[in-house]
């Protein structure tokens, strides 16, 4: 085991000369008794420490750090997280340069120390002007499965994907919004862990495999977001889904006032989905319990808890974060229409600039141009015809996605600050005038940007994502956590 130490901590002797590399990591791994292993481009400390007993942490014990000086190392490091409490293994992905790639894995002995290492470490300045990221860590243990033929039931849909991989827990498969005796055409499938869902993701991405004679589609799901337990406590709103399109919301409001007359505060309706806002909450949950799987207008509609957003550890992990190259899916922008929901697991690829930095999307990177012969015949075609597949801008994606829900288009309202320098900075409020409430009459992201254009990209950006939180779970995958599936990938 000290040969392997030795041989660690040696790893990385390019970035700063080998003596004072394995000095400073030994001489960690002396004082704290941590071993460390280099395997599979990342580099453990602990995992478990020492003295250890008894299976790992749980989930949410884990955090992401991103935006590491790629000459940092864990003698560097773990000195900072140790501040939160007790390391139970920290990953650092490393380059066959010997270099950092700029983002690592903590996993602490207790969720309550994750949480307090996010609170303290989040933007910390850990370098004169060099600030990391800090969010928590989710294992994926879904898969969206794309193309799916419509017809299908969830047993079908549950005992094909037994039979073709490992590993499978459930599948979650919603009706058709005009036809509920049909699917969307996509489905969830949930493995027992990550790794038997990158497995399954492995023998089913090539693009070839077939169902039903139909080539599917696959790629990672959004995980299920852990929300603070005291936050869900005061929630009072519902959100129901699976909904006729042409259940209305006087319908909704009176349905769910017939077990107890003036409950409901409103209702707010997007196509087959809504939320019921409650005065209580102890209505709201008793109101859920009798009305999960009721009918409504024919409709077995499916009732919970709508879970909240928090402002402060979500979005602005979701904008402070380093954008990875490898990072493949930066946003996912929801099909309203019952094509190929893509988007929910295989988002389309956005290019973004955030914190001055560029990440290239497929899209600047795979534009070509075609000859445009004489004679050939053109066609007038609205913009509004097209897939959200055609869109490569945020901006023409969110005013593509309101269209489809019958809202008015966004409206953009520009504002600007200057620094000492005498720079602009811009930022541009989004209102949707449709569903403007007094809960949520805009959409403003917590950056500025130097260009109107990056400044209305971000903005358009934000909104989707915003728009997408309130809607469920299953929805679309955030920056960071498409920066650890990229990293889950090179691991498994």
């Amino acid at each position: 085991m000290h040969e392997e130490n030795k041989a660690a901590a040696n790893g990385c002797g390019k970035m700063r000369s080998g003596t004072q590399n394995e000095a400073a990591l030994l001489a960690l791994m002396e004082k704290t008794g941590y071993n460390m292993v280099q395997e599979n481009g990342q580099r453990k400390f602990g995992g478990p420490p020492p003295g250890w007993e008894g299976p790992p942490p749980p989930r949410g014990c884990e955090v992401f750090v991103g935006k590491i000086p790629r000459d940092m190392y864990e003698d560097e490091l773990v000195p900072v997280f140790e501040r939160a409490g007790k390391i139970y293994e920290f990953r650092l992905m490393m380059e066959f340069s010997g270099e950092n790639r700029g983002y690592a894995f903590v996993m602490y002995t207790a969720k309550e120390e994750a949480q307090l290492a996010i609170k303290i470490l989040n933007n910390y300045e850990i370098r004169p002007g060099k600030f990391i990221g800090v969010c928590v860590s989710l294992d994926n243990c879904r898969l969206f499965i794309g193309a799916i033929p419509k017809e299908k039931k969830k047993e079908e849909i549950l005992n094909e994907m037994k039979k073709v991989t490992e590993g499978v827990v459930d599948v979650i498969v919603y009706p058709n919004a005009a036809d509920k005796t049909k699917n969307r055409g996509f489905a969830f499938v949930e493995y027992e862990s990550h790794r038997a869902a990158a497995m399954a993701r492995r023998r089913l991405i090539p693009g070839t495999f077939q169902l039903w004679g139909h080539t599917i589609q696959v790629d990672w799901a959004d995980p299920e977001k852990e929300v603070d337990e005291e936050a869900m406590q005061r929630v009072k709103v519902l959100y129901v889904r699976n909904l006729m399109l042409s259940t209305t919301e006087d319908t909704i409001k009176a349905e769910f006032n017939k077990f107890k007359p003036g409950v409901v505060e409103r209702v707010k309706k997007l196509r087959d989905y809504a939320f019921v806002h409650f005065f209580h909450r102890e209505d709201a949950v008793a109101a859920m319990s009798v009305m999960n799987g009721k009918c409504i207008d024919g409709a077995s509609i499916e009732v919970t808890l709508a879970k909240p957003v928090n402002k402060e550890s979500v979005w602005k992990q979701h904008f402070n974060g380093q954008l990875s190259p490898g990072s493949e899916n930066l946003l996912g922008l929801p099909n309203k229409g019952d094509g190929h929901q893509k988007s929910l697991g295989k988002p389309a690829s956005l290019s973004v600039r955030l914190n001055g930095q560029h990440s290239p999307g497929p899209s600047e990177v795979e534009r070509c141009t075609y000859p445009f012969f004489p004679g050939i015949k053109l066609t007038p075609i609205s913009v509004y015809s097209l897939k959200s597949s055609h869109f490569s801008s945020a901006v023409m994606h969110l005013d593509y996605f309101c269209n489809k829900n019958n809202w008015t288009p966004p409206e953009y309202y520009l504002y600007s600050t200057t620094n000492q320098d005498g720079k602009i900075f811009l930022v541009f409020k989004v209102v949707i005038p449709s569903i403007a409430d007094g809960s949520q009459s805009y959409f403003m992201p917590d950056k500025l940007c130097t260009t109107v254009e990056g400044a209305k990209e971000l903005a358009a950006q934000f909104t989707l994502l915003h728009l997408g939180k309130y809607k469920c779970f299953h929805s679309w995958p955030s920056v960071f956590q498409n920066i650890q599936h990229a990293a889950f990938r090179t691991q498994n």
